[in-house]
């Protein structure tokens, strides 16, 4: 089938390049030239596993194209996917500007019939918003049908879900979208959940806001572990063998951070304040226990070091999570910055974060090293702050002979702590002894 994706964002690059690998004809539109310039050359502007790969095989085969003009896009697609940025305003709502935007340059565009998929985080009822938008701008009366198809991601995996997703929703009131639909993910050969648009709308919300209460749930858990002298990773592998609850999720750390559970935590608490007239209290206190882990954690660091002022100290990470360079909302950046306020001298590492961080200047006093053992040269301690896989696979005794004093604060678990502590270091972890 003929595709079009609007916005060339992470969801809408793999979205774009999926769709290609399993044999549609797609093109991807952006409204930043230079990006649509890169991407046309070649150049992948974010880091995901395998995206490149996938990027350049299937531009070479003809299947994946960029463009800048909306036109272009809907006048050569039968189905058009938005995937344009909703960040967050300062009242807890959603930004919808770029998907009306997006929704009146459709409109203008449409010269038959076409599907408009909302493929973007939204709040409930965004769909009817857009069709609202569309009718108003198209004086044609071209007919058109809305569906919300919500993207279910991780970043660090992103094209292993796109290619093999757990479930896909599709929510439209419209037969003959629905069949369009279906044709396009036949492919996938996953099972598809039909539903009305506001019910997919809501479904991801529900998802994101469920997940990031399981890592409320297990850092505080971890805090009872920590006061009782009981293993977190032991609590929650028993908790996770209950079928009915799983493992995943479960690793307590120092919080969760990223574009979307932040996000759409706050969305989905806004939507029930306006809509319902009542607070969703059980979300607002997953955003407390989130919003204090970071600081119960640093607490360590100075229980140990005393003063932070003047002391080196080495960081690894900057992404919110492994295996993307996506700074956004990290949790990594924000302890790096709690460091640098109490003046503290830090030496960072990130396999792929550092670029990004740069540009953006967000630990504009930290020192960016070369390697995991670069940044703790000289350190007084070390600070694990994401948990990549590079960093566990770090000889132990060259690290101590790299570091000036021997304290390792694992904010990730990703070390084992018998292991560790065999070669000389204070090892400290969250919700482990």
């Amino acid at each position: 089938m003929k595709l079009c994706i609007i916005g060339s964002g992470h969801v809408g690059l793999v979205t774009g390049a999926c769709f290609a690998e399993v044999g549609h004809h797609v093109i991807c539109v952006d409204n930043d030239q230079h990006k649509v310039d890169m991407l046309v050359a070649g150049k992948v502007p974010i880091y995901e596993p395998r995206l490149e790969e996938l990027i350049r095989r299937n531009a070479a085969a003809k299947r994946l194209f960029f463009s800048s003009s909306v036109k272009c896009g809907v006048d050569a697609a039968e189905v058009i996917f938005v995937t344009v940025p909703t960040p967050l305003r300062t009242d807890g709502n959603v930004d919808l500007s770029c998907v009306e935007e997006a929704a009146c340059e459709i409109a203008l565009a449409l010269r038959a019939y076409r599907v408009v998929v909302d493929k973007s985080t939204v709040p409930v009822k965004t769909g009817e918003k857009v069709a609202e938008i569309i009718h108003r701008y198209n004086a044609a009366d071209i007919p058109f049908d809305i569906v919300s198809n919500p993207e279910f991601l991780r970043e660090g995996c992103a094209v292993r879900d796109s290619l093999h997703p757990d479930r896909i929703v599709i929510g439209s009131s419209s037969q003959r979208a629905i069949a369009l639909m279906e044709k396009i993910y036949e492919p996938f050969s996953t099972p598809l959940l039909i539903t009305d648009v506001n019910s997919a709308e809501l479904i991801k919300h529900a998802a994101n806001s469920f997940l990031a209460l399981k890592i409320s749930y297990i850092n505080m858990v971890a805090r009872i572990c920590e006061a009782n002298k009981a293993d977190v990773e032991k609590v929650a592998d028993g908790i996770g063998l209950d079928k009915r609850i799983g493992r995943d999720f479960l690793d307590a750390g120092i919080g969760y951070g990223g574009s979307c559970f932040p996000k759409d935590i706050a969305t989905f608490i806004a939507i029930c304040q306006q809509q319902l007239g009542e607070p969703f209290a059980l979300l607002k206190e997953v955003q407390r226990i989130n919003d204090t882990q970071l600081e119960y954690f640093v607490s360590k660091i100075r229980g140990v070091l005393r003063v932070l002022e003047g002391k080196k100290i080495a960081v690894w990470g900057l992404t919110f999570k492994p295996d993307t360079d996506d700074i956004r909302n990290s949790v990594a950046v924000d302890l790096i910055n709690l460091l640098i306020s109490e003046r503290a001298i830090v030496q960072v590492y990130d396999p792929k974060g550092m670029k990004k961080s740069k540009e953006l200047g967000v630990v504009p006093t930290a020192r960016f090293a070369s390697s995991p053992l670069d940044a703790a040269q000289g350190a007084e301690a070390l600070v694990i702050a994401t948990e990549w896989k590079e960093f566990a696979a770090v000889g132990l005794r060259e690290l101590k002979a790299r570091m000036q004093a021997w304290s390792i604060f694992d904010g990730r678990n990703l070390l084992n702590p018998s292991v560790v502590r065999q070669f000389g270091f204070s090892y400290y972890s969250v919700g482990r002894f």
